[in-house]
């Protein structure tokens, strides 16, 4: 409407330069919001590793100073510094740019209006009038574009959740799945014909009956840790089942399934929290007498006791304040808190020094009695107690049996038992 009313007033010149301020105002605008897409998907990589850099730098600290790689970390954040420098200036290069040619616009209108009025085909009040329109015409404009550029920008900057997003998961809850109902009194875990599609395990079978504790002892890489993934249904079965209960683990609620399953994992990661809250994450509905009772059944509570600000005491991220035997302990109350009817424990005592390990294993002991209680181990002599030993071998059970029985055969528990014990 602008344009008719300068063209009707004014002339064809002036609606014409208004017409051109516009359309070069949005082509400038589109080709270098374009061009600078490239920079701003440079910077955000460029800050998303900067970010993760530094966060990984304060957690191992320690480990930055003893091989004095500060130098490395600060090539990361020049390269984030130059990233977030190029966006600006080309941020800048489009702002100039508009104000450029908005500015041209009002000099040629202006230069043209006043040959008009020397003519006296115009007033000074014609000038002024031209003058308003092309400043009203100018507000949409910068608007527009600043919503574009804005809009280009946030589609950018969420591309990564986007990713994310379209991402499926290939492990799903099934329409109408039951709910996992077991306690200690039916909680037999069964793999029947298992193979993975990681090429792990081949024709994996094996019972551990209710209430029993078995061990699961092998070589390294013998799929030891693997067996926690497919209780918990990270990994698929290509071949074969896994029964919790006489229940298929592929055919029940994912959710019911993790939830009576405890797990002590070999790395501790901690909630950069309090202890308490670390420790009450096994079940965050219990209170505090739980969590201190949790605490002393992990050899605990005497520790956090001496601390200034006892169960509120801050652990730092992942945990960094705390050693890596009290990192350890704090998993083990986390899963006592659970109070689920199966335990596992993959490497439980391995950061413990012989004292603090036979406490834990004592206390593993009392959670464990009653329990169905799966226990992973490099150290042979932490699963002495088991009433069932399995030791994988290629990804099969190749021994099972008594600590006594499988010695007794010489094969590959006995190696590797007499390979432990000549260490000592």
């Amino acid at each position: 409407m602008k344009y008719n009313t300068i063209q009707k007033i004014c002339g064809m010149a002036f609606a014409g330069i208004s017409l051109s301020c516009v359309g070069v105002y949005a082509a400038f605008t589109l080709l270098i919001t374009q061009w600078r897409t490239q920079f701003r998907v440079f910077m955000n990589k460029a800050e998303n590793e900067a970010g993760n850099k530094a966060v990984d730098s304060l957690i191992n600290y320690e480990t930055v100073k003893y091989f004095k790689t500060k130098n490395l970390k600060q090539i990361v954040l020049k390269k984030y510094e130059d990233a977030s420098l190029k966006t600006s200036s080309s941020l800048a290069l489009l702002n100039f740019g508009q104000n450029t040619i908005f500015s041209v616009a009002l000099s040629a209108i202006m230069v043209l209006a006043a040959n008009e009025i020397a003519k006296g085909r115009m007033t000074v009040g014609d000038l002024v009038m031209v003058n308003g329109l092309l400043f009203q015409l100018s507000i949409p404009l910068g608007f527009l574009g600043s919503v574009y550029r804005e809009v280009r920008q946030a589609l950018l900057d969420m591309q990564t959740m986007f990713t994310l997003m379209r991402i499926n998961s290939n492990i799903t809850t099934k329409d109408n799945a039951p709910t996992l109902i077991i306690d200690k009194y039916n909680s037999c875990i069964e793999f029947k014909n298992y193979e993975s599609g990681k090429a792990i395990f081949d024709d994996l079978s094996f019972t551990i009956p209710s209430g029993k504790k078995v061990a699961i002892v092998g070589g390294s890489g013998s799929g030891k840790s693997s067996l926690v993934r497919l209780l918990f249904r990270f990994y698929e079965p290509s071949e074969g089942n896994i029964f919790i209960g006489g229940q298929d683990i592929s055919k029940v609620k994912i959710e019911s399934l993790r939830k009576n399953i405890a797990i002590v994992p070999q790395e501790s990661i901690l909630f950069h929290n309090t202890i308490k809250h670390n420790i009450g994450y096994g079940d965050l509905n219990k209170d505090q007498s739980y969590v201190e009772n949790a605490a002393r059944m992990a050899d605990l509570h005497t520790s956090i006791m001496k601390w200034p600000q006892g169960y509120e005491t801050p652990v730092g991220e992942r945990g960094l304040k705390l050693s890596g035997g009290e990192k350890q302990r704090v998993a083990i109350a986390r899963a006592i808190m659970k109070d689920a009817p199966i335990l596992v424990f993959d490497e439980a005592t391995s950061s413990l020094d012989s004292i603090t390990e036979n406490n834990i294993l004592q206390a593993l002991s009392r959670a464990t009695k009653g329990r169905t209680s799966i226990c992973i181990a490099h150290r042979l002599s932490t699963v002495l107690d088991a009433d069932e030993i399995i030791v994988l071998e290629k990804g099969k059970v190749g021994e099972r049996g008594t600590h006594q029985d499988l010695l007794k055969r010489e094969g590959l528990y006995a190696k590797l038992w007499n390979a432990q014990t000549k260490s000592f």
